[in-house]
């Protein structure tokens, strides 16, 4: 008999608090809720779990539980970091996010099925294979039974992901949940991930943000979490921007350079400083980011070690997103797309080819790919603005970035479409700011939190302001000097394109309320 999933009583209550609260009530009702003494993460558990159990995917990307899952990450770590109740903001953006999907007609009413753990029997293995030698090695015969029903599973989930049965799909992973550590249990997820990211980036990032999201809410709520990234993964594949990229170019690199076979280090090291900088470098200059593919897979076989090849890529993500004009406020996958991919490389479960496959697909999806053609901004990188500016003290200089950003001009993103928008040249006065602050060596904290206060203003976008601030924040923090500056630039970039729609409705009157 079908049944809902529910929670236990004090976590069912609050969820239905975020899916029943009228959508014009939600943002004051949240501020209550957090001046009163609520803790903010069971407020952003509350959330996560309603926009999972009650919207259904729609056919695209965008509505449903993707981006606000997505979204927990940043909206975790922007809360922490922002003083006083300045740290609600992304809460209560979180909140209102899904209690307006839950009640918009695109997405629900629905209700996620209660369902049970169901083990693959070894017919429906399928094309998945392991020998009889790899998989009992060492083993007991209970140990072997064991690992036979856990590879015939895994068979069975794969098989159910490309026959396009998300039912059968979420049965499987439930069952493998309770089996495999987390590391292991997303690695399931990523052979389609990573081969479908060119397709959509969204293949990639869905189900790695959902392993980050349980990093911060607790790993308890997997059961629930995953399951639209599983249906999401057995839906019919299809290219979101048409582009000449194949996804068989990166197996032959990998097999081209012997990748497979090759003893490529894990840690990086301070000789590596200048391999890094000048791999990324050459990356974020590239005219073609296809042609990326294969500095990567060149650099790994020469030895670069794998969280070194990450930086780079983090290195070149960010030198080419201030080299372009391009102004979608949702340009934010170069970042977004680096980060989850230097997660990938310290998570332990994940396959040494995935994590190869994650590295050389870096500059693949098709929302990066969307950038290429405004390569127009090359002397953010290689010009010496700062130079023409005057001098200024830390509070001053931080002061010129913030009203810089404020003071973009209002583009109509409606009418213009944001895939087709163009940041003004005055957005290039924002990143000389930022450029000038870097290289004086001001405070990072500081200047993260005054763009983590603008980051947590947008609220059309679907979270992207607020992922992609928190991407660049978080990778500032692991690349090292003398490329720390880059991803202050472009967090500049990325606030002010953000301020030329200024659609801030729940910020407004969240502020409003923080004043009071």
């Amino acid at each position: 008999m079908f049944k809902p999933v529910q929670f236990r009583p004090e976590v069912e209550a609050r969820v239905r608090w975020v899916e029943e609260t009228d959508p014009a009530d939600i943002v004051a009702e949240t501020y209550n809720e957090l001046r009163a003494g609520t803790p903010p993460a069971e407020l952003l558990t509350a959330s996560t779990l309603a926009v999972v159990r009650s919207t259904e995917l729609p056919p695209q990307h965008h509505g449903g539980p993707l981006h606000p899952v997505c979204g927990v990450h940043a909206v975790h770590n922007v809360a922490k970091r922002l003083p006083g109740e300045t740290g609600f903001l992304p809460i209560i953006q979180h909140t209102a996010l899904c209690n307006n999907h839950v009640h918009s007609p695109q997405m629900g009413p629905y209700l996620m099925p209660a369902i049970e753990p169901m083990e693959g029997t070894p017919g429906e293995i399928g094309s998945y294979h392991i020998s009889d030698e790899e998989l009992t090695e060492g083993m007991s015969t209970e140990a072997r039974r064991g690992s036979d029903s856990i590879e015939a599973t895994k068979g069975a989930f794969h098989k159910s992901l490309r026959a396009l049965a998300p039912p059968a799909a979420e049965h499987y992973f439930l069952w493998l949940l309770e089996r495999l550590s987390p590391g292991e249990a997303l690695d399931q997820l990523l052979p389609i991930a990573v081969a479908r990211n060119g397709l959509d980036d969204h293949n990639f990032l869905f189900p790695v943000y959902s392993a980050r999201a349980l990093d911060c809410i607790g790993w308890q709520w997997a059961d629930v979490v995953f399951r639209p990234a599983v249906r999401y993964q057995a839906r019919r594949a299809s290219r979101l921007v048409r582009n000449s990229y194949d996804f068989a170019q990166v197996e032959a690199l990998i097999d081209d350079y012997k990748l497979l076979e090759a003893d490529i280090p894990a840690a990086t090291h301070a000789g590596e400083t200048a391999r890094i900088g000048d791999l990324g470098l050459k990356m974020g200059r590239s005219k073609n980011y296809l042609d990326n593919m294969e500095p990567m897979a060149q650099a790994l076989a020469e030895g670069l070690s794998l969280e070194g090849a990450g930086e780079a890529l983090s290195v070149g993500a960010a030198a080419a997103y201030i080299s372009t004009s391009y102004g979608n406020p949702m340009d934010s996958h170069l970042h977004t797309g680096t980060t989850n991919r230097r997660y990938l490389l310290r998570t332990e479960g994940v396959s040494l080819k995935h994590k190869i496959e994650a590295l050389l697909t870096g500059f693949t999806g098709p929302e990066v790919l969307l950038a290429e053609r405004l390569l127009n901004w090359g002397e953010n990188l290689d010009g010496d603005l700062a130079s023409a500016l005057p001098p200024r003290s830390q509070a001053d200089l931080l002061d010129a970035v913030v009203e810089s950003i404020e003071g973009q001009p209002w583009l109509d993103w409606r009418k213009i479409g944001v895939a087709m928008t163009v940041a003004p040249d005055s957005v290039k006065e924002t990143v000389a700011l930022a450029r000038q602050y870097a290289e004086n060596g001001y405070d990072a904290t500081a200047y993260f939190e005054r763009l983590g206060e603008i980051a947590c203003r947008d609220d059309f976008t679907e979270m992207h302001a607020l992922k992609h601030f928190q991407a660049i924040a978080d990778e500032y923090e692991s690349t090292r000097e003398p490329y720390r500056w880059l991803h202050m630039a472009a967090a500049a970039k990325s606030a002010a394109i953000i301020h030329l729609g200024q659609e801030h409705k729940v910020y407004e009157e969240a502020k409003a309320l923080l004043a009071a």
